[in-house]
């Protein structure tokens, strides 16, 4: 039985390599990929592949709110993170939000597979140095120690949230969603007031600390 899977990296040169490693199994088919979040979504939302697999450093829509939406969307498709970031709270929101798998770029290439064949088995697999201990104490940690007001965000607010961090203005936004300039700043009215944000600084802040931009290139 042939495996359906989509791959997801703002870099061509990485979605290139992941495709020759994973087509290498004869069970294998790459069926759809991506360079963004949002274009991730719409490809599963349209082919429903077995398995993702996907940066969670991504224009548009970071790979944590499109795993968020894409577990909502297509359900059965199981989720595997290729990150460069050995973070525990990237690895735990990753995994709360529906990911089994964890792998490391830079790990061994074997890791890949392996974690795309746990995640069809329904088994999570987290590469070295990552560690279940570690990653369950932390979500742990995180469920009791305060209410994430991230979590009342509606998913366009969201959208707009990481459109408007990484720069776009209110029409580029409104034109990257397809919905109306008035629209966009009503959702970025609301999810200014909900997360206590001031300004476009706060804002590129919070984008910053929750993970959804990054400063590197």
């Amino acid at each position: 039985m042939i495996t359906t899977i989509v791959l997801v990296d703002d870099h061509p040169v990485v979605r290139r390599g992941m495709q020759a490693l994973l087509e290498a199994q004869p069970d294998f088919s790459i069926v759809g990929e991506a360079g963004d979040g949002l274009e991730a979504v719409r490809i599963v939302e349209r082919l429903h592949p077995d398995v993702l697999v996907l940066d969670l450093m991504l224009p548009s829509l970071s790979g944590l709110e499109a795993i968020r939406t894409i577990r909502q969307r297509s359900p059965q498709t199981r989720v595997v993170v290729l990150s460069m970031h050995n973070i525990s709270a990237f690895v735990a929101s990753a995994l709360r939000d529906g990911a089994l798998g964890y792998v490391l770029k830079g790990s061994e290439e074997e890791n890949l597979v392996h974690a795309v064949r746990e995640a069809l088995a329904g088994r999570r697999f987290l590469s070295p140095p990552v560690t279940e201990r570690a990653v369950d104490a932390y979500i742990e940690q995180s469920r009791a120690v305060h209410i994430d007001l991230h979590e009342t965000l509606t998913d366009r607010e969201r959208e707009v949230l990481q459109l408007s961090a990484e720069g776009k203005t209110g029409s580029e936004v409104a034109s990257r969603l397809h919905i109306s300039h008035r629209t966009v700043e009503n959702h970025r009215a609301s999810l200014m007031r909900k997360l206590g944000l001031k300004n476009q600084t706060d804002l590129v802040r919070y984008a910053l600390r929750r993970g959804l931009i990054s400063l590197e290139e």
